[in-house]
């Protein structure tokens, strides 16, 4: 394996290394800071949070421009509310990623 191909193997091992399913009230105050990012189900968690990690533009703004990354969901988050929902969920600093867990 390249040396590229490697150090990007081993960043991705390292998101989904700290992705970790977490109380969506747990999450609330990130959201009402504005810090959270809500992931559309078909997208991979970790592929979002390396893209982040790299702020690679072209596809978050793609990703947001499809409705796939949202910042304001409150429909979403008040379900989760009253669900006591878990999410999957991980850190890409500044931001929080938060995904609805698939059944």
């Amino acid at each position: 394996m390249r040396e590229v191909e490697r150090l990007i193997h081993e960043e991705k091992a390292k998101i989904l290394g700290e992705t970790a399913k977490i109380s969506w009230h747990e999450l609330e105050r990130f959201y009402a800071q504005g810090k959270l990012i809500l992931v559309d189900t078909s997208l991979d968690l970790v592929e979002v949070g390396y893209s982040i990690s790299l702020d690679d533009a072209t596809k978050i703004i793609a990703w947001m421009e499809e409705g796939l990354l949202l910042k304001q969901f409150d429909d979403q988050a008040k379900q989760w509310h009253e669900q006591d929902a878990e999410v999957w969920s991980v850190v890409i600093h500044p931001w929080v990623l938060a995904q609805e867990v698939k059944d």
